[in-house]
């Protein structure tokens, strides 16, 4: 029996997966790397602690019984999947010796680093303006992209930038080592601005204008597309098999996405981790230009559904800094003995509307709906009446209500929405669930897996290496919903309380920056 292989590079681990062309998981195993932090707001990672935990992680994987003897030989494709936006600076020979020697001239600076703001006014100016910016590449010049980050390399490590010759995105490294292939794909370039997702090419005018050489950016390839094939040092060091094909895969939305089955016009993945994020398919690219408001509060990329010879999807996003995490700070700070499952109880208790309780949760700063990094968070209407379960059913009908704002958005913006899928969390808890589908307005669905961007990932690798004809057949036979809801009786009362808690942050905004 064939197997397929998705290797998913988080902030925290790496883990990979091995499936059969059923789509049944039949193991994994994940290996976790450090953090660092040198200055407050900067996050860094060593790409060469990325390659150890890939190594460690694939090898874990290969010795379990579940896939039988000889897994290595059987695995027929491996897809990639991980954390976007992140910055790999390779110097000159990076492929010498199958990528072998290949290492990162400086830690990688990740998608959560914060110190590029004063790169991303300069990218905004250089370009013309942030709606300038979004009508080029889609996306307005935010901390978290790659391109700020390279700028400012340039500008505060001159002596790195210029032993520079290639740029590559976390998870394209671990392809380099596996492949000697410097590659990405059209999912994970979307999230640089430096990307045309019209094109599906890099942008030849912010490369002109920023004075950036395009050499340095990776060939472009489409997510299930062959970029390279293990070579004989890399099956050494992980226990694959030489010669086995490597697809482009995606950053870990887009493949995420696909692990949810949400790779066609009107599906929608609402995933409420640590942050929530709207991901939402769509046929055709458009962009978050609104005649009032700011540019940009969505993010326009390629969908991880094309193929080398059908290129072909994009999608909208949106991302609230503090979904679960707001949860988790409250459980934290006022409910330390308690268990998140206590919490849910608990917040049961109280009624749809929390007794006119509003909570806001912009704690970590916010991107949408409100692109503004100093956003702050509180409960709004608090009395002496209001309950424990008053103020935890209040934070999590405030995290649903901001999801639902950015989902307002998407539908804003022409993309239509039919089906939400939900993932993460939020979509474990039963509460939780029906508020979304109240908040949401339409019908959400729960699916038969839970593993997201690796699944994702190693569907992705089956269709490059001929199991299915495109992502869409690969998610049809592999992906089932397991429960439907719809909107209930409460969604009336919330759409009442969904208004008032859409004016709270305009209107306390001036205070705030006081």
């Amino acid at each position: 029996m064939s197997l397929l292989l998705g290797i998913d590079l988080g902030t925290s681990s790496v883990k990979a997966i091995a499936i059969d062309p059923t789509g049944c998981v039949l193991g994994s195993a994940s290996a976790s790397y450090p953090l660092l932090q040198p200055q407050t707001g900067w996050a860094e990672q060593e790409p060469d602690d990325w390659w150890r935990g890939t190594i460690e992680a694939v090898r874990t994987l290969l010795s379990q019984p579940t896939l039988g003897p000889d897994a290595a030989q059987r695995i027929v494709g491996i897809g990639l999947s991980g954390q976007m936006h992140g910055s790999v600076l390779l110097g000159k020979g990076a492929t010498d010796a199958a990528a072998s020697q290949a290492k990162s001239l400086r830690p990688a600076l990740l998608w959560n680093d914060q110190r590029t703001a004063a790169e991303c006014r300069q990218i905004e100016q250089e370009l013309g303006g942030r709606r300038r910016m979004v009508e080029l590449v889609g996306n307005a010049a935010l901390t978290g992209f790659t391109l700020p980050k390279l700028l400012w390399v340039r500008g505060n490590e001159p002596h790195i930038w210029a032993r520079v010759k290639h740029i590559l995105l976390p998870k394209d490294f671990i392809r380099l080592k596996l492949t000697g292939e410097l590659a990405t794909d059209v999912g994970d370039a979307s999230g640089t601005l430096a990307f045309d997702t019209d094109k599906r090419t890099w942008s030849e005018p912010v490369m002109r204008r920023l004075g950036l050489d395009p050499a340095i950016f990776p060939r472009i390839h489409e997510s299930a597309a062959i970029t390279g094939r293990i070579s004989s040092w890399a099956a050494k060091e992980t226990g694959l098999k030489e010669g086995t094909i490597v697809v482009g895969g995606s950053g870990d939305n887009q493949a995420g996405a696909v692990g949810a089955g949400v790779v066609s016009p009107k599906l929608v993945l609402a995933t409420l981790g640590t942050s929530g994020v709207i991901y939402a398919h769509a046929d055709q690219p458009r962009r978050d230009l609104p005649k009032d408001g700011d540019p940009g509060r969505l993010h326009t990329m390629c969908a991880g559904t094309g193929t080398a010879a059908a290129p072909h999807g994009w999608c909208m996003t949106g991302v609230t800094l503090s979904a679960a995490g707001s949860l988790q700070w409250v459980r934290d700070q006022l409910f330390p003995q308690s268990s998140f499952e206590d919490l849910l109880r608990e917040a049961q208790l109280a009624q749809p509307g929390s007794d006119g309780l509003l909570f806001i949760n912009h704690l970590t700063g916010e991107r949408c709906p409100y692109p503004e990094p100093a956003a702050r968070g509180g409960w709004i209407g608090l009395t002496a009446r209001h309950t424990k379960a008053d103020l935890i059913r209040s934070v999590i009908e405030g995290v649903t209500f901001t999801m639902g704002q950015i989902l307002d958005l998407v539908r804003s913006v022409g993309v239509p929405v039919s089906t939400v899928r939900l993932g993460g969390g939020g979509a474990k808890s039963e509460l939780w669930r029906q508020l979304q589908a109240d908040v949401f307005g339409c019908e959400v669905v729960v699916t038969n897996t839970e593993e997201g961007p690796a699944l994702g990932a190693a569907l992705l690798a089956g269709v490059g290496a001929g199991l299915w004809k495109s992502v869409e057949e690969a998610t049809t036979a592999t992906i089932r919903e397991t429960e439907l809801r719809g909107p209930g009786p409460d969604a009336d009362r919330y759409r009442q309380s969904r208004i008032r808690h859409a004016a709270m942050w305009p209107a306390i905004r001036p205070v705030l920056a006081e």
